[in-house]
């Protein structure tokens, strides 16, 4: 029952996340750098921050950090790599469409960011419970590759003023190669919260719940994507001249992009604020426990197409495609349950 609990939760977090790009639509007037930049502050910074004070007070959480400094550092690094990953996840999306790019990018995020922590902490993929760990994660990739192969077919059936309508700037080849990219750089996510175990580790051992203990490593590893960001969205200021974009809005537009900025950066956040909740039910060393990235991006897997259904993605992608797409959507819903069937 407790399993269960974890993966509902884990699955609203999924739903947040999926839903964080929809309210880029009801942004006026500001470039894609100044809304990325200002989502960012909510998603990366400020969110993850209240959740880390949810697991301790900010003179803890400093005491924290420093007595584990190595560890703190490490996922901060990974962080910066993260965002790499975070800023062509956004390209992925504009070139394939929140359904296929998301699918693409994080189908390859599961993967080596369920894989490789797992061998960093000493799990011998050739045991019993190393093989259904593959078992799980090659499930989850045959569950991507079909939603994957349906998304191609959408594109063949699709003629080039639909697919321009549904997705503006659709590009199947540059889009790929951009996804996979993407989610090769946003495993470090994964990579940053096994490094900062020993964080989390601290935490619970000062006092902190178990179901928020993993707020502050979350928070580093959010803070090293933020500098990435920053740096990047500050070239692209520069280079298009739109630094003084935001304080030349009207108040109007102004608190209206602040708004849906801020419930982009508090959906994106959840996915990760449910996934530390999630895995406080699950067994620690367990199966599932190793899984649990695995389950998150197959969620996000499932819900994005899902959106990518109800903004029209599919529209005129042919039965077939369709077929694919609900199928392969159906295997990643199994995936997640294959970790309980040994």
């Amino acid at each position: 029952m407790s399993t269960i609990f974890g993966l509902l939760i884990i699955a609203v977090g999924s739903m947040g996340q999926s839903s964080s790009y929809v309210p880029i639509n009801k942004i006026k007037e500001w470039s894609w750098e100044n809304f990325w930049l200002m989502q960012g502050i909510f998603a990366w910074l400020l969110f993850p921050l209240l959740g880390a004070f949810m697991a301790s007070t900010p003179s803890e959480l400093i005491a924290i950090y420093t007595t584990n400094a190595a560890a703190s550092w490490k996922a901060i690094g990974y962080g910066v790599l993260w965002g790499v990953g975070g800023l062509t996840f956004g390209l992925s999306m504009r070139f394939l469409g929140i359904a296929l790019g998301q699918s693409v990018a994080l189908g390859t995020c599961a993967a080596f960011g369920t894989l490789i922590p797992a061998m960093l902490t000493g799990t011998d993929l050739f045991s019993p419970k190393g093989l259904i760990l593959l078992l799980a994660v090659a499930v989850t990739l045959a569950g991507i590759a079909l939603v994957g192969y349906a998304g191609s077919l959408r594109s063949k059936n699709m003629s080039e003023e639909e697919r321009k309508k549904a997705i503006k700037d659709f590009a199947l080849k540059k889009g790929l190669l951009i996804a996979l990219f993407a989610g090769v750089m946003s495993a470090c996510f994964s990579l940053g919260l096994s490094a900062g175990i020993p964080v989390k580790e601290a935490a619970i051992a000062a006092g902190a719940k178990e179901l928020f203990a993993q707020n502050p490593v979350t928070l580093l590893v959010t803070l090293g994507g933020f500098v990435t960001n920053l740096v990047y969205c500050l070239y692209m200021n520069r280079k298009n001249k739109t630094g003084g974009e935001i304080k030349r809005s009207s108040k109007a537009v102004l608190v209206n992009n602040l708004l849906f900025c801020a419930l982009a950066g508090l959906l994106w956040y959840s996915q990760f604020f449910g996934l530390g909740m999630g895995q406080s039910f699950f067994e620690p060393g367990s199966v599932m426990m190793a899984f649990s990235w695995s389950i998150l991006m197959s969620l996000n897997v499932v819900f994005s197409n899902v959106w990518g259904i109800i903004l029209k993605e599919w529209k005129g992608a042919g039965k077939k495609a369709v077929v694919f797409l609900v199928i392969g959507m159906a295997v990643l819903i199994f995936s997640l349950v294959i970790p309980n069937l040994f």
